[in-house]
Protein backbone atom coordinates (compact mmCIF):
# COMPACT_ATOMS: atom_id res chain seq x y z
CA UNK A 1 0.00 0.00 0.00
CA UNK A 2 1.33 3.41 -0.96
CA UNK A 3 1.96 5.97 1.73
CA UNK A 4 0.47 9.45 1.48
CA UNK A 5 1.73 12.92 2.31
CA UNK A 6 0.46 16.27 3.40
CA UNK A 7 2.53 18.97 1.72
CA UNK A 8 1.91 22.40 3.22
CA UNK A 9 3.34 25.84 2.59
CA UNK A 10 2.55 28.29 5.35
CA UNK A 11 3.16 31.91 6.34
CA UNK A 12 2.83 32.35 10.11
CA UNK A 13 1.94 35.76 11.55
CA UNK A 14 2.04 34.81 15.25
CA UNK A 15 4.59 32.09 16.07
CA UNK A 16 3.52 31.93 19.72
CA UNK A 17 -0.09 31.06 18.87
CA UNK A 18 1.14 28.73 16.11
CA UNK A 19 2.85 26.71 18.86
CA UNK A 20 -0.65 26.11 20.29
CA UNK A 21 -1.71 24.71 16.91
CA UNK A 22 1.29 22.38 16.93
CA UNK A 23 0.34 21.15 20.40
CA UNK A 24 -3.28 20.64 19.32
CA UNK A 25 -2.37 18.61 16.24
CA UNK A 26 -0.17 16.14 18.13
CA UNK A 27 -3.03 13.83 19.17
CA UNK A 28 -4.67 13.44 15.76
CA UNK A 29 -1.27 13.01 14.10
CA UNK A 30 -0.42 10.20 16.54
CA UNK A 31 -3.84 8.62 16.07
CA UNK A 32 -3.46 8.45 12.27
CA UNK A 33 0.21 7.43 12.18
CA UNK A 34 1.64 10.72 10.94
CA UNK A 35 5.41 11.24 10.75
CA UNK A 36 7.08 14.56 9.99
CA UNK A 37 9.47 14.39 7.05
CA UNK A 38 10.00 18.17 6.77
CA UNK A 39 9.01 20.60 9.49
CA UNK A 40 9.86 24.13 8.45
CA UNK A 41 13.62 23.84 7.97
CA UNK A 42 15.83 25.96 5.73
CA UNK A 43 14.61 26.13 2.15
CA UNK A 44 15.77 27.62 -1.13
CA UNK A 45 13.15 28.50 -3.71
CA UNK A 46 14.51 27.68 -7.17
CA UNK A 47 11.34 28.10 -9.24
CA UNK A 48 8.02 29.83 -8.66
CA UNK A 49 6.95 31.20 -5.32
CA UNK A 50 6.48 29.45 -2.00
CA UNK A 51 5.41 30.56 1.45
CA UNK A 52 7.98 30.92 4.23
CA UNK A 53 7.43 27.52 5.89
CA UNK A 54 7.23 24.10 4.21
CA UNK A 55 5.91 21.04 6.04
CA UNK A 56 5.72 17.47 4.72
CA UNK A 57 3.95 14.84 6.81
CA UNK A 58 3.91 11.15 5.90
CA UNK A 59 0.92 8.90 6.60
CA UNK A 60 0.70 5.12 6.27
CA UNK A 61 -2.01 5.42 3.60
CA UNK A 62 -4.01 7.93 1.59
CA UNK A 63 -7.10 6.98 3.60
CA UNK A 64 -5.31 7.74 6.90
CA UNK A 65 -4.14 11.12 5.56
CA UNK A 66 -7.65 12.14 4.54
CA UNK A 67 -9.22 10.76 7.75
CA UNK A 68 -6.75 12.74 9.87
CA UNK A 69 -7.57 15.98 8.08
CA UNK A 70 -11.31 15.37 8.44
CA UNK A 71 -11.13 14.25 12.09
CA UNK A 72 -12.82 16.43 14.73
CA UNK A 73 -9.54 16.81 16.66
CA UNK A 74 -7.66 18.10 13.62
CA UNK A 75 -10.53 20.37 12.62
CA UNK A 76 -10.25 21.94 16.11
CA UNK A 77 -6.51 22.44 15.53
CA UNK A 78 -7.18 24.09 12.17
CA UNK A 79 -9.27 26.76 13.90
CA UNK A 80 -6.17 27.75 15.89
CA UNK A 81 -3.91 27.76 12.81
CA UNK A 82 -6.21 29.72 10.54
CA UNK A 83 -6.29 32.65 12.95
CA UNK A 84 -2.51 33.16 12.71
CA UNK A 85 -1.42 31.83 9.33
CA UNK A 86 -2.09 31.60 5.62
CA UNK A 87 -1.35 28.35 3.91
CA UNK A 88 -1.76 25.90 1.10
CA UNK A 89 -2.10 22.18 1.74
CA UNK A 90 -2.33 19.21 -0.59
CA UNK A 91 -2.84 15.57 0.31
CA UNK A 92 -1.03 13.38 -2.21
CA UNK A 93 -0.76 9.63 -2.60
CA UNK A 94 2.83 8.43 -2.66
CA UNK A 95 4.48 6.68 -5.57
CA UNK A 96 4.52 2.92 -5.40
CA UNK A 97 6.74 0.94 -7.74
Amino acid sequence: MAKAYWVAHVDVSDPEVYESYKAANAAPFAQFGARFVVRGGDQEVREGTVRARTVVIEFPSYEAAVACYESPDYQAAIAIRKAVSLGDLVIVKGYED
